[in-house]
């Protein structure tokens, strides 16, 4: 990607997995993530890995959109990455696009080797795969997602112990009732019976067994 810099100021049509698109003005370009700043006032930090396209619109598909200047996440180095942006959005309200139908609201707790805990006032505490993190929305300063009081964020909402890696944190929660992909499928919710070799084992309301790779699970929450 880094062969668009100069189209930096310009406005260009992203597509990504899932054939969304968006289009905005691109603000920066980083060893693996671009920012995008929408007509919204939405800044998206969109991972490299999931981009499909990116296209210069025509002058009459362009929007009114007025270059922001500042990025609302800063990381105090010459070039911005997906790790860095994550870690500096610590504490953040921020929206993640993760599934294909829903993005979460909340804010990021911990970054580990290979996932992110996420804390949701819906979902409360979350596992996300890096991988399949889609896109990246920091809140405007004065808002909070579903207009809650800030009081009702807990600064360290779950006392489990966490893993380095996904699997090893899945591993943790054998015998307890979690929900895959925000539960868009019954066959992901259920009792988390064993883990093995990236293979899951869960148990559903049915009492149907159901393998699952954990390669391709998004999100991860338990009760």
């Amino acid at each position: 990607m880094k062969h668009l810099s100069h189209y930096i100021g310009e406005q260009v049509v992203v597509e990504i997995s899932g054939h969304k698109q968006k289009i905005g003005i691109l603000i920066e370009i980083g060893s693996d993530i671009i920012v995008l700043y929408t007509k919204e006032g939405d800044f998206y930090y969109m991972p490299i890995f999931h981009i499909q396209k990116v296209k210069i619109p025509r002058v009459d598909e362009t929007e009114q959109i007025t270059n922001p200047g500042n990025t609302p996440i800063n990381t105090y180095t010459d070039e911005i990455s997906l790790r860095k942006i994550v870690n500096n959005a610590k504490g953040l309200f921020v929206e993640l696009c993760v599934t294909s139908k829903n993005s979460i609201h909340g804010y990021v707790t911990n970054l580990m080797n290979d996932y992110i805990v996420f804390y949701s006032p819906v979902f409360k505490t979350m596992f996300i795969p890096f991988q399949h993190l889609k896109w990246l929305i920091p809140y405007n300063q004065h808002q909070t997602p579903y207009g809650l009081d800030k009081q009702k964020f807990p600064v360290n909402p779950s006392s489990i112990t966490l893993a380095r890696t996904f699997e090893e944190q899945v591993k943790k929660l054998q015998g307890q009732m979690v929900v895959f992909d925000l539960g868009e499928d019954k066959d992901k919710i259920g009792q988390l019976k064993n883990v093995k070799d990236n293979i899951i084992e869960l148990v559903t309301a049915r009492e149907e067994t159901v393998f699952s790779n954990t390669r391709h699970i998004k999100t991860l929450h338990f009760s």
